[in-house]
């Protein structure tokens, strides 16, 4: 696994996802679509693992987490 900034690349699966930001998995994909009203343009996309797999990496979502910090 390569670094970036000191941390290991880790690929997050939904209840982590869920359990780090505190918001629920619907919440999430209302993010990702473009058209709810709750999208978000800078939520980090999921990258295909699998056929019906899917996960983020830990490292946009900390970059992610921190562009919300006022």
């Amino acid at each position: 696994m390569s670094e970036a900034k000191g941390q290991t690349l880790r690929i997050l699966r939904m209840p982590e996802v869920t359990m780090m930001l505190g918001i629920s998995r619907s919440s999430i994909y209302e993010k990702l679509n473009p058209k709810s009203k709750y999208y978000d343009a800078d939520f980090p996309k999921p990258i295909r693992l699998g056929a019906a797999s899917v996960g983020w990496r830990s490292t946009s979502l900390d970059e992610w987490i921190a562009s919300r910090v006022v």
